[in-house]
């Protein structure tokens, strides 16, 4: 073996069998860099030696520094590239000997101490994973496969780009021939004959009655391996569809200059093989985002996790005319679970033909300026133990929705509540209740991911929703500042919803505990009325690790007659694989249990009739109540549903007919989506100024407009008023309370 002192891989040919001596097309990475291949002849390393590039298959070797955990930091690893496509990496700092290959070193590496041979701690195929240089640090880069993410980091920039320039020209050595060309072809057909050892045992005069007695033991255990053959052959052939579509959709992504979102969507339909990030197959405007994402989840020995598989089912094409449904395979547990889909999706379907349709937006504004990070830690360390909603935080860290808003947020599948009115209406009293189980249960499906606090109302502050589209009005009032109380009244189709809530929030340094306080209620036109209360949700890893959410407890629904509902959130634990489980069952009065419900807050609902004794394993006796939708293609760091998107949208036509007090006219919320964060600090801090007075206003006998308490411990009740003075536009009684504050007012309140 012959090993060569060279810095970057300058000297890696492209040529390979059936290429020609054409040169193809220069390549283009994902990052943006052109590799051009190279003609023959030598070229110039770093050091200025020339090597011949017909020489014998190279590999390419040296040391990476790879990100273990926060406990360990950056760790140095050993790694080798073979020209064959694999990037293993090792503890021993020492190069892999192979006999036959040559080796070129990046960087100074020291000469071997020990000749015990190193066992490789992980390897990477290149044929179906990617790479990507940092954009804010230029002496690193990343590595994206299906179920992990390396973080890699050189001692010097040169040292990079000569990594980049091997992985670059490995790849295109095997990717310019096609999977076939390089796989052995197995044949199916085996066969053995038995006519030697026949004539053998007949010449030892051994009977033929015995002989053929030989023959059948002897095919019937050959029988047996060929059926061995045979699964073994089916699963090789599998994996080989799965490459040839894996490095497919890699390769064409690449060459056609797809955009990521629809280079993510194409990703999706293999993502059934293993439960992948999809950060590793996107790019974005810094690579500090898969830093951010990933980094506090790579670990140093690169175990293997396991999912559940999400189940894959097509998607029906619906239409007010007609439901289609796409053909599945002939498994009949599929069958049953797709055409529950189908059937939820074409009652969703019916509800929505009834209202007339309503074009609204599907993205936000693109940003102004460019978005500053700010620490957390820096800002709510010297608060831990107090009332999170009376922390003053910068803007960087709400959503641009207000607290009023959000309360609509849950009506996003008030479908839901029109299916319950009309199988109550049918007498149907079980399924009603099963289908406001599942309402209650999909206003939380929102919150996964969303990491942004939205913004808190002013003492007034008011917001309407009229959704034709989808049957609904509502309206909602900040009611009380102190304590912070939000009034919301909802009117659909043979439906009536009210309520009032408060949020009790502590937090605990890693994590933020939110405690509901509020009854909800829903009255159907029949006279059933049901009341809920909400489970507590808890933010965990505010300070490192991944930020996510968790709602759990038990939800009671109460109804006033038959039939109530007991939901049980499962609380995540540190190694659940399953987490956001949802259980529960329907009861009637004397405890009888008629009905048992399972599934997730974030993804979907499904029951089946009787107590459901034992753990649900089947969901092919099941029927689905239940699921979530899509998310939107334009994906933003506030992750938005596609209907949150529309909640703060202003329509042509709207600003005018709206009061002064609405959610939509608050200037600071109103450049936050525009993505004019200077300015949307600035109107920030002179609200506060103006919120800071409405304990003042409080104290001095203010009364909201549009509600008013039932009792002196009771909910907060819509008087009504509001859209008759909308249709004559007459808003006396509602301040501008985003207006410019008086010095005469402010010196009233020093």
């Amino acid at each position: 073996m012959r090993v060569k002192e060279m810095h970057p891989l300058c000297c890696i040919t492209l040529e390979s069998q059936g290429i020609g001596n054409g040169s193809p097309e220069p390549m283009l990475l994902r990052t943006g860099s052109a590799v051009a291949n190279s003609r023959g002849g030598s070229e110039v390393n770093a050091g200025g030696s020339q090597v011949n590039s017909s020489s014998t298959t190279t590999s390419v070797a040296g040391i990476l520094y790879k990100w273990t955990n926060y406990g360990k930091g950056w760790r140095s690893r050993w790694f080798t590239l073979r020209s064959n496509g694999v990037l293993s990496y090792s503890k021993t700092r020492r190069p892999d000997i192979v006999s036959g290959d040559d080796v070129i070193l990046i960087g100074h590496v020291k000469p071997p101490t020990s000749r015990k041979r190193s066992k490789a701690v992980g390897t990477v195929h290149l044929k179906i994973s990617s790479f990507r240089e940092s954009k804010s640090d230029d002496r690193r880069f990343y590595l994206f496969t299906a179920t992990k993410t390396l973080h890699l980091r050189t001692n010097t920039n040169k040292e990079r780009a000569a990594w980049i320039r091997a992985l670059i020209s490995t790849r295109s050595l095997f990717s310019l021939i096609p999977l076939n060309d390089n796989i052995p072809i197995l044949t199916r057909d085996l066969s053995v004959s038995t006519e030697r050892l026949k004539e053998r045992l007949l010449e030892e005069g051994i009977g033929e009655g015995l002989v053929k007695d030989c023959e059948q033991i002897m095919l019937s255990e050959f029988s047996e391996i060929q059926g061995q053959y045979q699964v073994l052959c089916d699963e090789r052939s599998n994996l080989l569809d799965t490459l040839r579509q894996l490095e497919a959709a890699n390769i064409e992504a690449e060459a056609s200059g797809i955009n990521d979102g629809e280079y993510q969507l194409m990703k999706q339909e293999f993502s059934n093989l293993s439960r992948g990030k999809n950060i590793e197959w996107s790019t974005t405007e810094s690579s500090d985002d898969v830093e951010k994402q990933d980094l506090e989840e790579a670990s140093d020995e690169e175990e293997t996790h396991f999912f559940d598989t999400n189940e894959y089912f097509s998607e029906p094409t619906i239409s007010c005319e007609s439901v289609g449904v796409d053909h599945t395979d002939n498994d009949p547990r599929l069958k049953n679970q797709t055409n529950d889909l189908n059937k939820a999706d074409a009652k969703k379907s019916v509800f929505a033909c009834r209202y007339p349709q309503v074009e609204r937006r599907n993205r936000l504004p693109d940003p102004v300026d460019k978005e500053k990070g700010v620490s957390l830690w820096s800002m709510i360390k010297d608060n831990i133990g107090k009332d999170l909603s009376r922390v003053c935080l910068p803007v960087y860290f709400n959503e641009p929705l207000s607290s009023l808003q959000k309360c609509f947020e849950d009506f996003e599948y008030s479908y839901l509540l029109d299916q319950a009115y009309e199988h109550g209406k049918a007498g149907n009293s079980l399924q009603r209740i099963l289908y406001v189980a599942a309402f209650a249960v999909s206003g939380y499906a929102s919150s996964e991911g969303r990491h942004c606090k939205p913004f808190n109302p002013l003492l007034g502050e008011t917001y309407e929703a009229d959704y034709p589209e989808k049957g609904v009005r509502f309206f909602s009032e900040k009611v009380s500042h102190h304590p912070t109380l939000i009034a919301c009244h909802c009117e659909g189709k043979g439906w009536k919803f009210w309520g009032d809530s408060n949020l009790r929030s502590k937090f605990w340094g890693r994590s933020i505990q939110l405690d509901p306080v509020g009854t909800l209620t829903l009255e159907f036109d029949d006279g059933e009325i049901f009341q809920w209360n909400k489970v507590t949700t808890s933010i965990y890893n505010l300070i490192l690790g991944n930020i996510y959410c968790d709602h759990h407890g038990t939800m009671h629904i109460r109804g006033n007659r038959q039939y109530s509902c007991k939901l049980k959130f499962k609380e995540q634990s540190i190694l659940e694989r399953n987490p956001h489980q949802v259980h529960g069952f329907v009861e009637d009065v004397t405890g009888k249990k008629f009905a048992t419900l399972f599934g997730k807050w974030d993804e979907n609902m499904y029951f089946i009739n009787g107590d459901g004794n034992g753990k649900v394993k089947d969901k092919s006796d099941a029927s689905l109540l239940w699921k979530k939708n899509e998310p939107p293609p334009n994906f933003t760091r506030y992750n938005l549903t596609s209907f949150a998107i529309t909640l703060n949208e202003l329509t042509p036509g709207l600003k005018e007919k709206l009061p002064p007090t609405d959610s939509r006219l608050r200037p600071d919320q109103r450049h936050l989506e525009n993505g004019e964060y200077d300015k949307a600090n600035a109107e920030k801090l002179r609200l506060e100024m103006r919120q800071r007075m409405s304990r003042k206003l409080q104290e001095n006998g203010w009364k909201p407009r549009w509600f008013e308490r039932e009792s002196e411990e009771g909910s907060f009740r819509y008087v009504g008023g509001y859209w008759e003075a909308r249709e004559q536009g007459k808003w006396n009684g509602c301040p501008n309370i985003f207006g410019e504050i008086s010095e005469d007012l402010v010196n009233s309140f020093e």
